[in-house]
């Protein structure tokens, strides 16, 4: 009886001895990120894609004869592709809000922009990166082969030159500028 109880003894031992308490456990996951083409454009002082309004007056003889032009306009780009800027006035002429009957027509073509910094990383298109170049409705490249970024900006700015044939009142266009990837 002896033997068996020190067998027992021994074989239990053993047992314990072998007997290991699990310490760690693991579980894997494979995790996708499905990402889009995003792209938005914004001008800076607003931080929206609705600029301020903004107004040239024509208040003395010189404003006529040599034109009006604008502050500085900084627009920003966010791309995660390459992208083109593109810009056009949203109609032909201006609107007339005056008191001349019936209102008078100006083409919008007597707005010039002219793309005075560009961080964009892109080449200025034309000649609207050395002069005041004419605005229509008519899609135009202003910006092409820009570089992605989340802060691609360029900076603008209007020149008004109608001369003397248009009587007081108050012109308006919409100027719209679209960033595209290709």
């Amino acid at each position: 009886m002896k033997k068996i109880i020190l067998f027992s003894v021994i074989f239990f031992s053993c047992f314990a001895i072998n007997i290991k308490a699990q310490t760690s456990s693991s579980a894997n996951q494979n995790l996708n990120l499905s990402f889009s083409n995003a792209i938005a454009i914004t001008f800076v002082a607003t931080g929206t894609a609705t600029g301020s309004a903004l107004s040239l007056p024509f208040t003395t003889v010189s404003n006529y004869v040599n034109g009006v032009t604008s502050a500085v306009q900084q627009l920003k780009v966010q791309s995660n592709k390459l992208f083109n800027v593109s810009i056009k006035a949203n109609s032909a002429n201006f609107t007339y809000s005056g008191s001349v009957s019936p209102a008078p027509v100006m083409p919008v073509s007597t707005l010039n922009v002219k793309v005075t910094a560009n961080a964009t990383g892109g080449t200025i298109a034309g000649t609207y990166g050395t002069s005041f170049t004419d605005i229509t409705n008519t899609t135009a490249t202003l910006l092409s082969n820009c570089s992605n970024g989340g802060n691609q900006t360029f900076s603008i700015q209007y020149q008004a030159t109608p001369g003397f044939a248009y009587p007081a009142g108050t012109y308006t266009a919409n100027i719209i500028f679209t960033a595209t990837q290709p």
